[in-house]
């Protein structure tokens, strides 16, 4: 994983990425969906924004909490209700 950004440690932050990756705000083009992974050489969990090919356009690293209790976030989306 490329992205050394400090690691996504709670909710309201990861819910803060979520929304930014929806509303187009980090400059991706073409993104089709958004995951979390574990890292296969360190074992590390992350977050992940994928294209329409599957490719990986931009990851960041969460915390192991995060990654349990953020599942059906990412699942499911945060766009806000009225």
């Amino acid at each position: 994983m490329e992205n050394k950004l400090t690691a996504i440690d709670t909710l309201a932050e990861l819910e803060s990425f979520l929304l930014q990756v929806e509303n187009g705000g980090l400059g991706l083009t073409g993104v089709a969906g958004v995951g979390m992974a574990t890292n296969n050489a360190d074992g590390s969990r992350f977050v992940a924004v994928f294209d329409d090919k599957q490719q990986l356009l931009l990851a960041r690293e969460i915390t192991e909490e995060i990654f349990q209790s953020g599942q059906d976030m990412v699942r499911n989306g945060v766009g806000r209700k009225h």
